[in-house]
């Protein structure tokens, strides 16, 4: 599924100008802290009105300011996983999950609950309260609770910036399962090269809120200049290849 963005957005002295379209199911918003990658989200989200904004999912117009169009946040049916899990420390595991839901007009769900629970690991806590959650725990039940409400779009804004490098190998594995097996398309929000390039099929690299470089990862994977001196580190390789025995 398509995702367009034409944003122009001031926030004090920053300012944020850059546009792309991207076809992969996953497509990584990447730069270093104050880059302007959460940002830009917001824009998508619509929690920030920009001077300037076109966004379309699959075609469909959440936001065309020389249209004067706005789409407003709740009608976007888009789930947005923060850094932390924010859940609902009063309600159990059960009940963050059925919350986005509330929302969603009945004829418009498709989430397959059985399979979301499956796919996350998270059918067993139902009973819990918040409060007996791990991090890693936290998180997963805030992806579930994001898409379960049936969204279009999918927004993860550094998921897992917040864990352990414990908890964050746990997620990872979960987060390709969602890659692979739903359809649903994803903008992840990261600073970290190891994360983006083992999810991500196209890469936007933002710089001082411009964009810096764009295209699929196995190219931006090859781009050492434009990776945050900080994060060299984690440099790497991306390989093709099919696994002909296991």
């Amino acid at each position: 599924m398509s995702i367009t963005v034409d944003v122009l957005s001031r926030q004090g002295q920053f300012t944020l100008d850059l546009a792309f379209a991207s076809e992969g199911r996953v497509t990584a918003i990447f730069g270093a802290s104050g880059s302007g990658k959460t940002s830009l989200v917001n824009v998508i989200a619509g929690l920030t009105r920009a001077e300037r904004a076109k966004v379309t999912i699959g075609g469909k117009v959440l936001a065309d300011t020389a249209r004067g169009v706005h789409v407003p946040p709740l009608r976007r049916r888009i789930g947005y996983v923060f850094q932390d899990a924010r859940l609902f420390p009063h309600l159990s595991v059960e009940g963050n999950l059925s919350y986005g839901a509330w929302f969603t007009p009945r004829a418009e769900r498709y989430a397959d609950r059985p399979r979301i629970l499956e796919l996350l690991g998270i059918g067993h806590l139902l009973a819990r309260p918040v409060r007996d959650l791990s991090g890693g725990e936290k998180q997963r039940v805030a992806i579930g609770r994001a898409l379960l409400a049936s969204p279009r779009l999918l927004l993860m804004d550094e998921p897992l910036a917040s864990l352990d490098q414990t908890r964050k190998a746990e997620i990872m594995p979960y987060l390709e399962r969602l890659r692979d097996e739903l359809r649903i398309p994803i903008v992840y929000v990261s600073h970290s090269v190891a994360e983006v390039m083992r999810l991500a099929d196209d890469i936007a690299v933002l710089s001082q809120g411009r964009l810096l470089a764009f295209g699929p990862a196995r190219e931006i994977a090859q781009r050492l200049d434009i990776v945050p001196e900080e994060e060299r580190d984690e440099a790497g390789a991306i390989i093709d290849m099919t696994v002909a025995a296991h």
